[in-house]
């Protein structure tokens, strides 16, 4: 029996920070996701435990403002991609100006500075891996999948697509329905 599941990382991250933090005995407060406030001093014995507690579970601390808001905006745009049900109609330069404080062309700066690549390039990146899990997760087709991931033609898609990953979002349909195929042909 195959089961699909979707993951909200922010629900998840949430949970994990507030269990860990809860066994450590420190007092927080979430103030937005992926950044909290303790309430109380934190022993250096407490900080050291809570930093491995959270490098088990892939999530770092940031100490550097430029990277704790290049992060922001990552995880601003992994939550508006993945959640463009919400966002439609709305530039991705407005969404992420609006939701951070700061102007687009500031955030645009910052984020090449730090990451060598573009605002634009790292929506592109996200957008198609969030294709790729569409198609390997779910039945969609592709006008669905490019409508949900609101691009404006599935040549559109297709075309970023095979610049991202090499391939044709169909090639890729073919290579998932194989691996599938062998997959159940073992079981």
């Amino acid at each position: 029996m195959k089961v699909f599941i979707k993951f909200d990382f922010a629900q998840f991250c949430s949970k994990v920070l507030d269990e860990k933090l809860c066994e450590l005995g420190i007092k927080y407060r979430m103030l937005n996701f992926g950044e909290l406030e303790f309430l109380e001093p934190v022993s250096a014995d407490q900080m050291k435990a809570f930093e491995t507690v959270l490098n088990d579970y892939g999530i770092e601390k940031i100490e550097n403002q430029k990277v704790i808001l290049v992060q922001k905006i990552k995880d601003t745009i992994v939550d508006m991609v993945f959640n463009a049900n919400e966002s439609i109609a709305v530039k991705s330069s407005v969404y992420l100006a609006d939701k951070l404080g700061h102007s687009y062309g500031y955030l645009s700066n910052l984020f090449s500075e730090v990451t060598y690549t573009s605002i634009e390039n790292f929506i592109i990146l996200q957008r198609i891996e969030y294709a790729k899990s569409l198609i390997t997760n779910t039945d969609l087709s592709l006008t669905e999948i490019a409508f949900r991931l609101q691009y404006s033609s599935v040549a559109h898609l297709s075309t970023q697509f095979k610049n991202t990953t090499g391939i044709t979002p169909t090639t890729f349909q073919r290579i998932i329905a194989k691996r599938r195929a062998l997959k159940n042909n073992k079981d």
